[in-house]
């Protein structure tokens, strides 16, 4: 186990470090290899012993314990990962992965919210930003809930992009913004007036209520857009997503449908719906694989079925 301990922290540690990959990224790993290292444990071997029929049995076991194919294919992913590592140092002769094959797990369609119910979610934030009898304080969380929400539909970011934007998007009117995503990647994303408005109006909303609870101002020297008592120091996902749940409820939607993840999806399915390149909608979702994009082409397929339904001279719809 202490060899095991070793050949993780070797892994992980080249994961952070050469390949940037998120902190989430990095703890998922690590968690995935040392459950499978007990598991092995308790076979008398170890990750750097184990063979093809013991990982065999540790896939085994995770379907007996009830997990979820997509599960037990994220953590042969891991598995994979590790070994092509240890292969690659010379840490091992062979990778013991090969040899597997794990079921597929089906891509699920994302949840997606409707336009009009989108549209309502925006609305109801946007009524609740503009009240009149709020105290400065309670105007500057409306106002910040109605920013959050703006932003991330006009641009489909994730949310630890959302919540970790710089205060420095608001120094110009520029109609793009540099966005810091996975891996340290930097993207350029448009953002349309009313996202930028209501940011704006959050800002002010905020200075307002810090000179009335201390006579000052400390939101210019926030580094955040959206500053908060964190260890981060600005406004946690956790938060975002209960506050996005609540506001729901008030729009009347049920809170287990929407997330900020759901928002995310609503923003690229809207684009495609409306015509937009899968190629464009990948860039502007940040994804380094157009394969990961493809869960849409549902989308896109309805789109070219409903345009062969209502213009082809042959179909039904387009009559006699």
């Amino acid at each position: 186990m202490r060899h095991d301990g070793a050949d993780i922290e070797s892994f992980i540690e080249m994961m952070a470090v050469e390949r940037g990959a998120a902190d989430n990224t990095v703890a998922a790993y690590r968690r995935d290899l040392e459950d499978t290292s007990g598991f092995l444990s308790g076979r008398g071997t170890s990750l750097g012993r184990a063979t093809s029929d013991d990982l065999r049995a540790f896939v085994s076991h995770l379907s007996a314990q009830g997990f979820a194919p997509s599960s037990q294919a994220r953590r042969m992913s891991s598995l994979r990962q590790f070994y092509r590592y240890l292969y690659g140092e010379g840490m091992r002769a062979d990778d013991p992965t090969g040899p597997i094959e794990t079921q597929k797990k089906a891509r699920a369609l994302p949840k997606v919210m409707s336009e009009e119910e989108a549209g309502r979610l925006l609305d109801t934030a946007e009524a609740e930003a503009s009240r009149a009898d709020l105290s400065p304080t309670a105007l500057a969380r409306a106002r910040r809930l109605h920013a959050l929400v703006e932003i991330l539909y006009a641009t489909g970011l994730r949310v630890s992009e959302l919540v970790g934007l710089p205060r420095s998007v608001l120094r110009s009117r520029s109609r793009m913004i540099v966005v810091r995503g996975k891996g340290d990647k930097e993207r350029m994303v448009p953002l349309g007036e009313r996202a930028r408005d209501a940011m704006e109006a959050f800002t002010a909303a905020l200075r307002s209520a810090e000179i009335d609870a201390v006579g000052r101002s400390a939101a210019a020297d926030q580094p955040w857009l959206f500053p908060a008592f964190s260890e981060s120091g600005h406004m946690t996902r956790q938060a975002f997503a209960r506050d996005l749940k609540a506001l729901a409820m008030r729009a009347g939607i049920p809170a287990a449908r929407v997330s900020p993840h759901v928002l995310r999806h609503a923003f690229a399915s809207h684009l495609l719906q409306n015509g937009a390149d899968l190629r464009a909608v990948q860039e502007l979702l940040g994804h380094a694989d157009i394969s990961t994009t493809q869960i849409y082409t549902h989308v896109l397929e309805e789109r070219l079925v409903r345009l062969v339904s209502d213009h082809h001279p042959l179909s039904e719809a387009s009559g006699d």
